[in-house]
């Protein structure tokens, strides 16, 4: 048997003001930085340590790992950064207020735009600040990778190479893993290791900064999972 902890980031500053933030490189809050200490010392309560990290290139879930590394006194483990595990690309909803979002299109639509594995938000253009082509770290991407907008099934398609590259790579190798990442691109992975349906996955819900555990069998096959608090 062998343990994969998933932990989604701790509060950022955009959950905190209810803001869609997809690729939006928003920091933690003080919440969140308290949860993400937190998360660490359950791990070290229940023993755990690792051999390697994975983060996305976004500042609240590298930061995220980071205090939680500390707290197990863990701070030299190689982490690997992909942009294949940052949260989904909100497209124009990026920045914007989730209630005064609801008033403008309506509850049902947004809560499509939010959890349809089928439905893209409203995309924006390669002239929008927020379009990724215009920021450093994403300069290595093809025009197809940099997204405009993206649903959960597309946010599943990026991910999976980079689960199934590096992180089953790593796994067969014995590596105690940890992944810090985002909402949508933790429901993708979770999607696939439980093999939810797509109204099951609508309906997932995943807490910020609880280490969540899956015990796998030599396959990699779920055996079980469950939160640590």
């Amino acid at each position: 048997m062998q343990k994969l902890v998933l932990i989604r980031h701790g509060e950022s500053v955009f959950n905190q003001q209810n803001r869609f933030t997809g690729w939006e490189d928003v920091d933690l809050s003080d919440k969140g930085y308290e949860q993400a200490h937190n998360a660490g010392k359950i791990l070290n309560k229940n023993g755990y340590n690792f051999d390697i990290g994975f983060t996305s290139y976004l500042k609240r879930s590298i930061k995220t790992l980071h205090y939680m590394l500390e707290e197990l006194d863990h701070l030299w483990i190689p982490v690997e950064k992909s942009w294949r595990l940052n949260e989904r690309f909100y497209g124009a909803l990026q920045g914007l207020n989730k209630d005064e979002t609801i008033a403008q299109y309506g509850e049902e639509q947004v809560l499509k735009w939010r959890r349809d594995p089928n439905e893209h938000p409203p995309a924006i253009t390669k002239e929008d600040p927020r379009y990724p082509g215009h920021d450093l770290r994403y300069k290595d991407l093809t025009e197809r990778e940099l997204p405009l907008t993206e649903n959960l099934s597309e946010t599943m398609d990026r991910v999976l190479p980079f689960w199934n590259e590096r992180i089953v790579r790593a796994m067969r190798r014995n590596q105690k893993v940890i992944i810090v990442a985002h909402g949508n691109s933790l429901r993708s992975l979770i999607k696939y290791i439980d093999n939810l349906n797509d109204e099951e996955v609508t309906s997932l819900e995943i807490p910020t900064a609880v280490p969540l555990v899956y015990e796998l069998d030599e396959g990699l096959n779920r055996i079980r999972h469950y939160y640590l608090e």
